[in-house]
């Protein structure tokens, strides 16, 4: 079979793997993690492509995070799409497959092996512990990310084969465009001086191009060809000199180093605004309440965990939380385990290159997240894994074909064992994707295979409310407080149903108590404003919600709810003038038409009010209280 075949044939079996293994994807519904946020509530995004929703995009730091072409994605699908849960997983699946068959031709054209290639690029596809990236909505930003990611490093490689300017202003645009959908890509420059290495042969010192078991696939000089004379085998085992790792020329690293300097500064800059960006919203634990030294520890643990689950993929989770104890041994085993490894692959570096470039990816990749700059609460997360397992899967595909060398008719082997293993990740992806058919579905599974997880209780909380069933709600949420007493989110949903109940005192205590963990929610500061106005303390009430506009000035409820308080004092212009400015962040909320139409009514404009009655009506045609306002501003009406 020729090589033009060969990579056809790939590829088409690359798709339709893929596609089998996640079809169902395509029928599962949002989930009530981050979804609302990014789509489902989130007032922007729905309306779809706009030139506010772009200028937003671009000068909006939202949840934690400045990532505009993940918004503008998001909001795309809301063009076309709308809100069928379908067209936005469909999107995530396309990106995925595009990734996997990019990083197969990416794999073949710098290292000229069709089947590792082919291999490694199947592991990536199919592994389950990427189903999270997938299967999410929210993760849109991972696979985008790594489209952009895996375009970069293959306009590098273009540019290697022949450097020129416009090649290297493509690589920089592309790696920028990939920190805009997520800025875990800030490590790219390290991978491409990995690159460098293996399988692109630009570091290998003269004379000694040919050190790699597999070919380079690129010249170290660009532009000339190496002969196609081969090299004659050396009939005796390998030297002591050939097992020890390669020399390095420091000064030729000194200079490609050099040539990655905007990368670097791009690299530097996304870091910091992340940095910022997380701090600002509260997301980055201190010191005081994460040592150092759990952090340090938490990350050698998570660096073994992660390779557990590659090798075995079971008690998958959406959220792993951190453990109250961190056994010394293992800490202590986890760390041994990864200098030896580290020690291995480099002493083997002249002879498997593969082997010292793949771990450093994984080690390297994952480093903005491991856990010593800990964001958010969680220990580790499936999606982190997105693009590090790659160097593993690189370590496989070449691995395991060196060991069988020897082996009589190793091919056979290698396919039946290849087969196997696909068909096994295929069986426990597919597995794991049904546990992402909606909330209570994916929470109910998170808190089988997770203990102590009292953010799993809250979100599993929040998905059974949704349902309408508060009972259950109300009884995860308890749960959750009881596992950790200073979960913010659970005490402010425990006191939403409880102020639903009419139980408003309670309410406020949990209100306040959501307000003392994280003083810097303006969704805390707002419910206990509303909680506040139900008890009768005006002043309270005002004080919070002005507060959570102060945090949060867009925040169309916060508007709504201080106008609302501002027009049952009497105080009609300014309850208009936050009810028109909430009405600017959501024009489709039909209670705010209709509230603004009183406010009006109230003011003598009662042709303006009529027009706001009428679209409070069409928004929600069996809006009672609209209806019974629009007949009264009728009966006012001058005229006909």
């Amino acid at each position: 079979m020729s090589l033009k075949a060969k990579k056809l044939w790939i590829v088409v079996s690359l798709l339709l793997l893929t596609a089998a293994a996640y079809w169902q994807a395509i029928s599962l519904d949002f989930v009530n993690y981050d979804d609302p946020a990014y789509v489902t509530e989130n007032d922007i995004v729905q309306n779809g492509l706009t030139a506010d929703g772009v200028r937003w995009s671009f000068t909006t730091v939202y949840i934690g995070n400045w990532h505009p072409l993940t918004w503008l994605s998001h909001m795309l699908d809301i063009q076309i799409f709308g809100l069928n849960p379908a067209g936005h997983h469909f999107g995530n699946l396309l990106f995925h497959i595009a990734n996997t068959l990019l990083l197969f031709l990416l794999l073949l054209r710098m290292t000229k092996a069709p089947w590792q290639s082919a291999f490694a690029a199947a592991l990536f596809a199919l592994h389950p512990l990427h189903v999270e990236s997938v299967a999410w909505i929210s993760e849109r930003k991972d696979v985008l990310s790594t489209f952009f990611l895996i375009l970069t490093i293959g306009a590098y490689v273009l540019y290697v084969e022949k450097p020129r300017l416009p090649r290297y202003g493509c690589v920089v645009i592309l790696f920028l465009l990939g920190l805009m959908a997520k800025p875990m890509l800030v490590t790219l420059p390290f991978l491409l001086l990995l690159l460098d290495f293996w399988p692109l042969g630009r570091l290998q010192p003269p004379g000694q191009a040919g050190v790699s078991r597999e070919p380079a696939g690129r010249p170290a000089t660009p532009g000339k060809r190496k002969s196609k004379v081969a090299r004659p085998r050396r009939a005796a085992a390998p030297s002591v000199e050939a097992s020890l790792p390669l020399a390095l020329p420091w000064p030729r690293i000194r200079g490609f180093v050099l040539e990655k300097i905007p990368l670097f500064a791009l690299s530097a800059l996304f870091s910091v605004i992340t940095f910022v960006t997380q701090h600002g919203e509260g997301s980055v634990s201190s010191l005081e309440a994460m040592p150092l030294g759990f952090r340090i520890a938490n990350s050698l643990l998570s660096y073994a965990r992660y390779m557990g689950k590659m090798i075995w993929p079971d008690h998958l989770a959406v959220f792993y939380p951190y453990p109250k104890v961190l056994p010394l041994w293992l800490v202590i085993g986890a760390a041994l385990l990864l200098i030896g490894i580290t020690w291995a692959a480099a002493r083997s570096a002249g002879r498997f290159p593969w082997l010292i470039v793949g771990w450093l990816w994984y080690l390297g990749t994952l480093v903005p997240v491991i856990g010593i700059v800990a964001v958010g609460s969680q220990a580790m997360a499936d999606r982190y894994t997105y693009v590090p397992l790659v160097g593993l899967f690189i370590m496989i595909a070449w691995g395991a074909p060196e060991l069988l060398k020897r082996v009589r008719g190793k091919e056979p082997i290698l396919a039946v064992a290849a087969g196997a293993a696909i068909a096994a990740l295929m069986a426990v992806t597919w597995s794991q994707l049904s546990h992402w058919q909606n909330g209570v579905s994916l929470f109910r599974h998170t808190l089988a295979v997770t203990s102590d997880n009292s953010t799993a209780h809250d979100l599993m909380g929040s998905a059974l409310r949704r349902t309408g069933d508060t009972e259950g709600a109300l009884a995860h949420f308890s749960e959750a407080i009881r596992i950790n007493p200073a979960n913010a989110k659970a005490h402010d949903h425990l006191g939403n149903i409880l102020a639903d109940r009419g139980r408003t005192d309670e309410a406020v205590a949990h209100y306040l108590d959501a307000v003392r963990f994280n003083p810097r929610d303006e969704i805390f500061r707002n419910n206990l404003g509303k909680a506040y106005f139900e008890q009768g303390k005006i002043d309270e009430a005002i004080r919070e919600i002005r507060t959570a506009l102060d945090l949060k000035p867009d925040f169309a409820e916060a508007r709504y709810n201080l106008g609302s308080i501002l027009g049952s004092q009497g105080k009609h212009a300014e309850a208009m003038a936050h009810f028109r400015e909430a009405l600017r962040k959501r024009p489709g909320w039909a209670q705010l038409h209709n509230n603004l139409g009183s406010a009006l009514l109230l003011q003598g404009n009662v042709d303006e009010a009529i027009a706001h009655f009428r679209e409070a009506l069409r928004i929600q045609p069996d809006y009672p209280t609209a209806q019974a306002n629009l007949r009264d501003a009728m009966s006012l009406r001058k005229g006909p």
